[in-house]
């Protein structure tokens, strides 16, 4: 497994309000795939199952957008108005979105009710080569019966509120007309793509016969996996780990090579940094092999997805500070436990900097405290301070330094 970065973003619904969404994505490493997932019935991105999976997928390669339907979570609109048509234009949009990033989805996961909105919306978005269900019922009216005891007063009023998850929603007649036209199974007869039906034989709320019924009409390649005794919400760990692993090895076969989706390959000797497209300043930065996401503060106008330039500067010299540090006491051969070098950047007028070398205008300063753990003496405490300062990055910075620019041909 690998460490994962979420990204908080937002995207256009096709009428025009946002949808709040996240970006689960390798911290480090090659992207091998983007994924788009749609939460159950009135669950939302962050309910455990979402998020348990989403975050399993990235750690394992596949970046993943998962987002609030809208009227439900911190998405807007008015869930009142919300159809299961709505809910499929959703996921068009979100793929439209990541499209536009330069990372349209190749794998289209749905629980519940998500799952028969990914087999009804797959067909509407070109770049799909696979699609998972997770309990997914085969008709989008199955969900009827959660709240069948306010159907006359549905019809007759044209909305109603009902206790669905132990919160209070309104279901409005346009939701129930809609619902009651979709032929499903067609679409899914249609499905130009792989699909992988992942159900529970004991699931209470959605019976297996779906899954059953989902797989009878699909079309080669297709497969089956029985989620044993898991809940129809995957409140269990273990059973979202199983699932995220399920996807992995399945989904593998059907992510093809593109150069777009894999890490750049920056010589040896350089460093790529390259706008995300997700986040108005996010950045993603290419170091040695290694991936790393640079972002500017909220009080700046980015969306602190990552540390600044400058807390990257700070670190460079920071790191660069300790290891020339630990490499002097191993030479010295110093019984050097630990060096913790604290930094912090500001700006501020020469005349406020009593000791500054510059005397004149606005300068830059960067304050760096070092705790030198050990049994040393007071003598080699002060050496190894004096050291410091011979660090490369810190000679860099000193200068003389020349920075020469180019654009690309």
């Amino acid at each position: 497994m690998i460490d994962i970065h979420t990204e908080a973003v937002r995207f256009p619904a096709r009428d025009g309000h946002d949808l709040d969404a996240r970006i689960d994505r390798p911290a480090a490493g090659a992207i091998t795939g983007w994924a788009l997932f749609a939460h159950c019935f009135t669950c939302g991105k962050d309910f455990i199952a979402a998020r348990r999976i989403s975050r399993a997928l990235a750690a394992r390669g596949i970046a993943t957008l998962r987002f609030d339907f809208t009227g439900l979570g911190a998405s807007e609109g008015e869930f009142a108005a919300t159809t299961f048509s709505s809910n499929v234009d959703e996921l068009i949009a979100g793929a439209d979105w990541l499209r536009a990033q330069g990372h349209p989805p190749r794998i289209l996961i749905g629980h519940s009710l998500g799952g028969a909105a990914v087999l009804a919306a797959a067909g509407e978005i070109d770049e799909v080569t696979a699609v998972a269900t997770i309990a997914a019922p085969s008709d989008p009216a199955h969900v009827r019966h959660l709240f069948a005891d306010a159907t006359d007063t549905i019809r007759e009023r044209g909305e109603a509120d009902v206790e669905l998850g132990g919160r209070e929603l309104t279901i409005g007649r346009d939701f129930l007309d809609d619902i009651e036209r979709w032929d499903l199974p067609a679409r899914v007869h249609r499905l130009d793509c792989a699909l992988l039906v992942m159900h529970s034989p004991l699931d209470p709320l959605v019976s297996v016969e779906h899954a059953r019924r989902i797989f009878e009409v699909a079309r080669h390649p297709k497969s089956f996996v029985s989620l044993d005794d898991a809940d129809h919400l995957l409140t269990r760990q273990a059973d979202a780990d199983y699932v995220a692993d399920m996807l992995d090895a399945w989904a593998g076969r059907y992510l093809p090579s593109s150069a777009s989706e894999q890490a750049p390959s920056p010589t040896a000797r350089e460093v790529l940094v390259r706008e995300s497209g997700s986040g108005r300043y996010t950045n993603e930065v290419w170091a040695g092999g290694h991936r790393l996401v640079a972002d500017e503060p909220r009080a700046m106008g980015g969306d602190d997805s990552g540390p600044s330039p400058y807390d990257y500067l700070l670190a460079g010299l920071g790191a660069c500070t300790s290891m020339t540090l630990r490499m002097y006491a191993e030479h010295k051969k110093l019984p050097l436990e630990r060096v913790v070098v604290t930094l912090s950047h500001s700006r501020l007028h020469a005349e406020d900097c009593a000791d500054c070398e510059h005397t004149e205008g606005q300068i830059d300063r960067i304050d760096r405290r070092i705790n030198i753990r050990g049994d040393l003496t007071d003598a080699q405490r002060q050496r190894m301070i004096a050291i410091a300062d011979r660090c490369p990055v810190h000679r860099t910075l000193r200068g003389p330094l020349e920075i020469h620019t180019r654009g690309d041909d």
